[in-house]
């Protein structure tokens, strides 16, 4: 009677097994339909993170719960339980969620954090993203917002591992030891600390396509002047948009090389672009649209360094648009060897910004920079710093745009669109 009890129920729970199992590969298919060509992603990297595999070659994974109960043993189906997985995974979500994290996320090596499909949002007065000691990792279009310290607790960083957190800063996405790593179409916006920060040795790194906005320091790429191993640190600026609300560290760099191109900034409070310890910054393509207050129109800031100390950092600008009297201090002798180190990717022409900047964000998310900064699509209107009605070359490269010409505003108009044609071509490089 027993065994035939027990074998009864033995064939109850595989049943229910494999019930569970199909519905999981019905979920899969739904999502992957809506995605057919998703993983494309994984080969179409930009800049000095073009090579982080993510979760390349490896199963999907669906995330279906977005609770966060238990960071030492996290429920099957919930983020958690994804990023810590072993080996090569493509993460997905089975449907729209917000995900508020008790602790970390720790996300190990190979995983690929791909929200396309859903509006997923990460934080909400939780904890946020962590990339400690690991590499080739993608995330693309998740929302990452009101992010807030977490720790002194055990949290689990793999499926064989888990361990005391000390408290963390509260930053959106923190890389720590980490290479190979492209945060793509993701939007960004007030967190405790950073939005994007990437220290202690951390290297070859895109952050490409996002939005970011509402928020004071909102890139720290290196924590100290003093930390030699970060003077290897490539990291790519590439095609986002710099929204209102923003202060200052758009990024603010330590040592490395950093190649900032083709990105929108559409005002600042205090500076754009920041450095100390001598980092090599090579500013090519962008827009810089200074603030109202005179005394913030300059992009650069040297940080608590006096002129005589920074006189021979290479930082340069090439081919920036200038506009209400922003300007960049520019600095060093700028030998191509050097630059070389701080290049990775083709930049285009500033005047296309707007096209390339077009889906930077979450793909899909409604969002009106006119309505939140003043600025309306293409508006050069600024200060005459180049002199002329209409925009020139000024020195080292700088462009500068004029405000007062209707007619030139007009043409300008009538030329992105032209050159947009042009650029459609080029989008697959980065508009995914």
């Amino acid at each position: 009677m027993c065994d035939g009890y027990h074998g009864q129920q033995g064939g109850n729970v595989a049943a229910a097994d494999a019930g569970v199992r199909r519905r999981r590969r019905r979920r899969r298919r739904r999502v992957l339909d809506g995605q057919p060509n998703r993983r494309l992603l994984a080969v179409r990297g930009i800049g000095f993170g073009r090579n982080a595999l993510g979760g390349k070659g490896g199963p999907v994974y669906v995330v279906t719960d977005p609770s966060d109960r238990d960071p030492v043993n996290p429920s099957p189906g919930t983020l958690r339980h994804a990023a810590i997985q072993e080996g090569p995974l493509w993460i997905v979500f089975a449907s729209d969620m917000a995900i508020r994290l008790n602790e970390e996320l720790l996300v190990n090596s190979y995983k690929t954090i791909d929200g396309r499909g859903a509006r997923v949002h990460v934080g909400g007065g939780g904890a946020c993203i962590t990339l400690q000691y690991v590499s080739n990792v993608i995330i693309h279009n998740v929302h990452v917002h009101d992010c807030v310290p977490a720790g002194n607790a055990d949290v689990r960083s793999s499926p064989t591992h888990y361990g005391w957190r000390t408290r963390s800063d509260g930053d959106g996405i923190s890389l720590f030891g980490a290479r190979d790593v492209w945060v793509d179409h993701c939007a960004l916006w007030r967190c405790a600390d950073g939005l994007v920060d990437a220290i202690m040795g951390s290297t070859a790194i895109t952050v490409s396509n996002s939005y970011f906005a509402h928020h004071d320091e909102v890139m720290l790429l290196g924590a100290s002047d003093a930390y030699l191993p970060d003077s290897g640190m490539q990291v790519t600026i590439a095609f986002n948009r710099f929204g209102p609300g923003l202060v200052q560290r758009m990024p603010r760099c330590r040592r490395g090389y950093f190649h900032i191109v083709n990105n929108d900034y559409t005002s600042w409070e205090m500076y754009a672009i920041g450095g100390s310890a001598g980092p090599t910054i090579n500013s090519q393509g962008n827009r810089y649209i200074a603030p109202a207050d005179p005394n913030a129109k300059e992009v650069t800031k040297r940080v608590e360094t006096a002129e005589g100390q920074w006189a021979g950092w290479n930082w340069r600008t090439e081919g920036d648009m200038m506009v209400n009297g922003a300007f960049f201090v520019p600095s060093g002798e700028g030998m191509e060897d050097i630059y070389g180190k701080a290049s990775s990717t083709d930049p285009k022409s500033s005047a296309l910004v707007d096209v390339l900047t077009q889906n930077a964000g979450v793909l899909g998310d409604p969002r009106n920079d006119a309505e939140e900064t003043g600025y309306r699509g293409v508006n050069y209107a600024g200060g005459r710093t180049g002199g002329g009605g209409g925009y020139g070359y000024g020195y080292l490269g700088m462009v500068y745009a004029g405000g007062g010409d209707q007619r030139w505003r007009s043409h300008s108009a009538l030329s992105l669109v032209s050159s947009a044609i042009t650029v459609v071509a080029l989008g697959c490089l980065h508009l995914l």
